[in-house]
């Protein structure tokens, strides 16, 4: 198998669960401020030119919450439950983070980090007001839902904790405002007991100029 990916959101889930899984994974690193992802070859793979992709086999895997699924089945984990109910919760979850907490989380992310990394100049004072205020919201929905439980969707680790945990990382340099939410800062310090949530990339996070 080949993954595809960049130092970014998207791709660190994918990288951090495969390690986690230990999976025969070859990976191959996009560099995105050299447009490598809008090269023919790789929209001819991804047409979105975005990362992540996996190619397995004939199999060529692209949006980042279907290859984490992918690779979940594929090692026999119970990341992605094998009963219907458990499939549907953990759904539940990957849905919301994908509309609601990694939505406004990620532009609080675009605009304190990605700007910099791709010289799109500073913050926008309104957008960041806009994107905190959100994100405040659906993270206390997340932190009354973790205050009786270890992980996001049932007791045990499932890929909805790759996914909803995704920029917690990144929580101090893009600002998110995870101190005032206690059972997520718990969850999160769980996440980070494994090591490839610490450090899921194959190589250094290039530093931000």
């Amino acid at each position: 198998m080949k993954l595809y990916y960049a130092e970014t959101m998207n791709p660190r889930k994918v990288c951090a669960l495969a390690k986690y899984l230990d999976l025969p994974v070859e990976y191959v690193r996009v560099d995105l401020r050299k447009g490598e992802h809008r090269t023919p070859d790789f929209l001819a793979m991804n047409p979105n030119g975005k990362v992540p992709v996996l190619v397995d086999g004939d199999l060529v895997l692209w949006e980042s919450t279907a290859i984490m699924v992918h690779l979940a089945v594929k090692a026999g984990s119970d990341l992605w439950p094998a009963d219907a109910p458990g499939q549907v919760e953990v759904l539940r979850w990957l849905c919301w983070d994908l509309t609601h907490f990694s939505r406004h989380g990620s532009a609080l992310y675009f605009e304190n980090l990605i700007k910099r990394y791709i010289g799109r100049g500073e913050p926008e004072p309104a957008a960041v007001e806009e994107a905190t205020g959100f994100f405040r919201n659906f993270a206390a929905v997340l932190d009354a839902h973790l205050a009786t439980r270890d992980f996001v969707a049932g007791d045990k680790l499932s890929v909805a904790d790759f996914s909803v945990g995704v920029l917690l990382p990144w929580a101090r340099e893009i600002r998110l405002p995870i101190e005032d939410f206690p059972n997520i800062v718990r969850w999160h310090e769980r996440m980070m007991a494994l090591p490839g949530w610490r450090e899921p990339f194959p190589e250094p996070l290039p530093a931000v100029a």
